[in-house]
């Protein structure tokens, strides 16, 4: 598996086939490789998040993800992430679309949709995904339960369609990151236009 590193121009590259790489350098604003609480902060209010979550979740993630990524090393007060670690921080109870180095793994992604999503075939409701972490719990994985739950639980809230539906396409593009900006690129657009509108 090849390995990321910083190129001549200083920006971290994530690992082409290191797809949990590609999902966290979103939230490396400044390319660097490294996740600071202040750079997930922003990377929540960047797909929409409001202020009160987005503190509570940049705290909680790189409180729990930082010191994972940095076996060996003195922990950090500042709580960095280092995102060519991330695979080492991967949690119980998940949905297994990520294997044990960070990479999709298809079958365990058509899976959710094949066991769970019974109303529709390329759609989950609410009680179709509260369904599905129930069946990847793992026995007294308190931890992997809470992260699960949290992670689903913001996806579901923030890109659930009219009907209360979360799409395969959806789910698919978080598990590489492209979801994340393409909601950025969003809210970039509609803010832009509202300007204009008033002007």
């Amino acid at each position: 598996m090849g390995s990321s590193s910083l190129p001549a121009n200083n920006k971290f590259v994530p690992n082409e086939e290191d797809v949990l790489q590609r999902h966290v350098a979103f939230f490396d604003r400044n390319h660097d490789g490294i996740v600071y609480p202040w750079e997930t902060f922003q990377g929540f209010r960047a797909i929409g998040c409001g202020i009160l979550l987005s503190t509570v979740s940049s705290f909680l993630i790189n409180a729990a993800l930082s010191q994972k990524t940095r076996e060996g090393k003195f922990p950090s007060p500042l709580l960095p992430i280092e995102v060519k670690n991330i695979h080492k921080a991967k949690h119980g109870s998940d949905s297994g679309v990520y294997d044990s180095h960070g990479r999709f793994v298809p079958s365990k992604f058509e899976e959710i949709f094949c066991k769970h999503a019974h109303t529709h075939l390329d759609a989950l409701t609410s009680d179709e995904l509260m369904g599905m972490l129930k069946a990847n719990r793992e026995p007294k994985d308190v931890a992997g339960w809470v992260a699960s739950w949290t992670e689903w639980k913001i996806l579901y809230v923030l890109c659930k369609d009219k009907r209360g539906l979360l799409h395969k396409d959806t789910v698919r593009a978080v598990y590489d990151g492209s979801l994340f900006e393409r909601m950025e690129k969003e809210r970039i657009e509609k803010s832009a236009s509202k300007k204009n509108d008033v002007v």
